[in-house]
């Protein structure tokens, strides 16, 4: 039984490496080729529907995001009769092998995670391939050295979100006369070596210089940091002080954790007042309005995406794994910008 076990395992995990293409359609209306990856069922216990255990394995466990996501990722397991091992790899890539090599020892039935060290993703996939266990990507790929997606992928519309951003804070500043005023300056809060938030970045520039083709490029900014509101609140802080011209600031970034930071910075600098802060989720832009109001916080709107949705939509991708049908490779979660007067509507329960 052991072996017939293990050889439908290896069997499965072997057909994700062939892909299909289908076409979906993006939010321009144009369609897109997208891979699909192919799996078998995995285990006679998935197939009879045998109870087991279901990892999330995420990189900062102690974030709002992270805890919202695992949140959701467990109501879907538990409603498919499984139980849901929550697992907070502390950005430690030691932590991170040791969740993975523990999931493996209590043979898991199925992974969902996000990973701290993308470099370390084909480890990862080669040590689940060979345990016979699938796994699902959340917000971060696991990836080749090429960008490769080597395993289905699940998070948010990275280029397309960050376009909203940087439309945003382009209306504002036209609406405020900032767009021609030489003491205003775009600053963009980025994390470069992950690839889900490089897009974000990228669609916050383009658009913002596209709908502001006069302003003065040298007057946008850049700070890098590794996705913590400590890390965000020191980079940004370096970027005000190096540049006492501009009073000023438009500030977004690559995650609601690093513009949080920067309003930390902006208030500490005694700048707050005249700034315009874009964050990402939404999740922490709420508490600023909760306990602050809009005229307490420089967060003046936030793209909101469902830390639900992700949590749920990897569930969801996992399933149909361990059930044999085929997935897409990509499943990305959209966003719609909210400010103090639209997000209790938008988000809901989300928003208290």
């Amino acid at each position: 039984m052991r072996k017939r076990i293990l050889t439908a395992l290896l069997v499965s995990v072997m057909t994700l490496s062939a892909t299909a293409c289908s076409a979906v359609s993006t939010d321009d209306g144009a369609a897109t080729a997208e891979p699909k990856a192919d799996a078998e069922t995995t285990t006679e216990s998935a197939a009879s529907g045998e109870a087991g255990v279901i990892y999330g394995i995420y990189k900062a466990g102690d974030q709002t995001w992270f805890i919202d996501e695992g949140a959701a990722a467990e109501e879907a397991v538990k409603a498919n009769g499984d139980s849901f091992t929550y697992v907070d790899a502390k950005m430690s890539p030691e932590e991170y092998l040791k969740a993975i090599d523990n999931a493996i020892a209590n043979n898991a039935k199925g992974i969902v995670t996000c990973i701290p060290d993308q470099t370390m993703s084909q480890a990862v996939v080669d040590k689940c391939k060979e345990a016979g266990i699938p796994i699902v990507a959340a917000d971060d790929a696991l990836q080749d050295g090429d960008g490769n997606k080597i395993a289905p992928w699940v998070g948010i519309n990275a280029y397309v979100i960050g376009q909203a951003n940087g439309d945003w804070l382009a209306n504002y500043a036209k609406e405020n006369g900032l767009d021609s005023d030489e003491e205003c300056g775009l600053l963009i809060m980025t994390m470069d070596t992950v690839s889900s938030c490089v897009p974000r970045a990228e669609g916050e520039y383009d658009n913002f210089t596209a709908a502001l083709p006069n302003f003065d490029t040298a007057r946008i900014f850049k700070a890098d940091y590794d996705g913590t509101t400590e890390k965000g609140n020191t980079a940004a802080a370096a970027i005000f002080t190096a540049h006492p011209e501009i009073k000023k600031w438009l500030v977004t970034g690559a995650n609601e954790e690093g513009t949080i930071g920067a309003c930390r910075a902006l208030e500490s600098a005694g700048l707050d007042k005249d700034a315009c802060v874009v964050g990402l989720g939404a999740y922490m832009a709420k508490d600023e309005w909760n306990n602050k109001g809009a005229d307490g916080t420089c967060m003046k709107a936030a793209a909101y995406f469902s830390s639900d949705s992700v949590g749920k939509g990897s569930v969801e991708v996992l399933y149909k794994l361990i059930n044999g049908e085929d997935v897409d490779m990509e499943t990305a979660v959209d966003a719609v910008v909210v400010t103090p007067d639209t997000y209790k509507d938008v988000m809901g329960k989300a928003a208290e």
